[in-house]
């Protein structure tokens, strides 16, 4: 099977943050979460409070924001049109998409992609985190306990957190700005495993 990192590889931008603006236009109320959140993101910045803690924050733009879900529908109505051309050419459905974005979020494009995916648990109405953020090492967990064995064929990201479960292919792709290239430092995260 072939596995993909979603935000800024298939999708052309980060989708969790044009949901948050498609959500601020549609629901100017969300906005009220935006000071908390801008508290939060410098804390983070400066170390004083982790990654998920500064999701969490983020997310609570979903209390303002009725029936999340259904408006993650509409919201890829309009963008999955932001799917790059590259990766329809070659999409399958055995492919899975594995994302740190909220899983309601990618569930919704994932779905009328027709493919499989893992995502971070977030609870649509709260914005909590139901579990761990899906990045790095956890997306290595993740895979593992869906699929057990499998061996990955091809792997796709934008990020260099990705090199446990870029680590894992046969073969692995870093995307920058819609070009597919090898990512040049697989063969010594595969050389530290051997």
């Amino acid at each position: 099977m072939n596995v993909y990192d979603f935000d800024k590889t298939i999708y052309r931008g980060d989708s969790t943050v044009d949901f948050w603006r498609h959500c601020l236009r549609r629901y100017p109320g969300a906005a009220r979460a935006l000071p908390g959140t801008l508290a939060k993101a410098l804390a983070f910045r400066q170390g004083r409070c982790s990654r998920e803690q500064f999701k969490e924050r983020f997310y609570q733009f979903l209390r303002f924001v009725p029936e999340a879900a259904q408006e993650a529908e509409r919201f890829w109505d309009r963008r999955l049109i932001g799917i790059e051309p590259w990766y329809r050419a070659q999409q399958s459905n055995t492919d899975v998409i594995i994302s740190a974005s909220p899983d309601f979020l990618i569930g919704a494009a994932c779905r009328r992609l027709g493919v499989r995916f893992l995502a971070s648990p977030v609870d649509a109405r709260s914005g909590q985190l139901l579990g761990p953020n899906c990045r790095g090492e956890e997306k290595v967990r993740r895979f593992r306990s869906a699929y057990g064995a499998a061996e990955v064929e091809r792997f796709y990201s934008d990020s260099c957190s990705d090199a446990p479960l870029a680590a894992l292919a046969q073969e692995a792709f870093l995307v920058r700005r819609g070009q597919v290239l090898p990512w040049l430092w697989q063969g010594k995260e595969k050389e530290r495993k051997a």
